[in-house]
């Protein structure tokens, strides 16, 4: 099933915290994760390539989930940063949401790092239209 993620890593190397919103499988919702302000606030479901619509039409899913070929993966000889690139469907996810990680190798665009800090995850920011006219929600986790 396509899903916009949240990935946090706690306390990781010299005791930083790592993380990003991640459309690597698809995408469903938008989401804001606020302490450095990496997120998607676009929907794009409504820019959608036909391709990778879900059955549903309420999310896009991934090239890898749509096709299953290696390229769009990043497996079997697209196993690492050397082989694996952006295709044009993750450029897609990468224009619209440019802090957003779009495929597997997007480490230097898209993930971001803090002190033990806050972080405040808010689905469907009320700054961008709705398609189900649904009320923003927040998630809040303190350290």
């Amino acid at each position: 099933m396509p899903a916009t993620l949240a990935e946090f890593t706690f306390d990781g190397a010299g005791g930083k915290d790592f993380y990003h919103v991640n459309l690597v499988d698809g995408y469903n919702l938008p989401m804001l994760v606020q302490a450095a302000a990496p997120g998607c606030l676009v929907d794009l479901n409504e820019r959608c390539p036909s391709e990778l619509r879900a059955s549903d039409g309420r999310a896009c899913r991934s090239a890898s989930e749509a096709f299953g070929r290696p390229e769009y993966c990043c497996n079997g000889a697209y196993s690492n940063p050397n082989t694996c690139h952006p295709s044009q469907y993750s450029q897609l996810f990468k224009s619209a949401c440019p802090k957003s990680y779009s495929y597997a190798y997007d480490d230097a665009t898209s993930t971001f790092t803090c002190n033990h800090t806050d972080y405040a995850i808010t689905f469907c920011p009320r700054s961008t239209p709705s398609r189900m006219g649904e009320e923003s929600g927040k998630i809040q986790t303190f350290r």
